[in-house]
């Protein structure tokens, strides 16, 4: 089965196995629907989970376990009974989170995040792209015209209250185009045009 095709580190090689787009060489999720009791130990005791998982690995693809009763249930609820329904139940997060953090983990992606007076915005990018290349993301000409960019981690920022409280602490960082951005970097891009 192509899904057990090893493929050499040869960069030239797997741009050529690419280029076929098999279906079997494209990433694997799989999702385990289990019930309740099965959802608070993450499927642990489960057998057919765990056989699951057994095979996940082989392939290097991911597992997560959902109760969709569950998640029908969390779908008709507001924010606030929602994170109280999840409580209750001792769970951190909802199955289409799972899903989510699942496919950005299995894909190779992260998120950083640009915020304003008006707005606040994630932007999706690729595990291990410098600055200037996610500044690109946002207009070609922040790419094209980087500088440098301030950055702060998100959760540092929360604490702070405020970017400029952020800086009076001095944990908002002046980066350049080497950088690697990381996930929850909450980033500031100074170019010029």
């Amino acid at each position: 089965m192509a899904k057990n095709f090893a493929l050499s580190d040869d960069e030239e090689e797997q741009a050529w196995f690419s280029s076929y787009n098999l279906l079997t060489a494209k990433p694997v999720i799989y999702a385990a629907n289990v019930t309740e009791d099965d959802l608070t130990d993450d499927g642990a005791g489960n057998s057919f989970v765990q056989e699951v998982r057994t095979q996940a690995d082989t392939e290097h693809s991911e597992v997560f376990v959902i109760c969709a009763q569950i998640e029908q249930e969390i779908a008709e609820l507001d924010e606030d009974e929602k994170a109280m329904f999840l409580e209750e139940l001792g769970l951190k997060e909802s199955g289409l989170e799972k899903l989510i953090t699942a496919s950005y983990s299995l894909l190779g992606l992260i998120s950083y995040l640009t915020a304003g007076e008006d707005e606040t915005r994630a932007w999706t990018i690729v595990k291990g792209t410098k600055a200037p290349q996610a500044a690109g993301k946002i207009h070609t000409d922040f790419e094209r015209g980087f500088i440098r960019a301030e950055v702060v981690n998100y959760q540092d920022l929360l604490d702070c209250g405020s970017l400029s409280a952020a800086k009076e602490k001095g944990i908002v960082g002046l980066e350049g185009k080497e950088y690697v951005v990381k996930d929850g970097d909450v980033m500031l891009f100074r170019f010029n045009v």
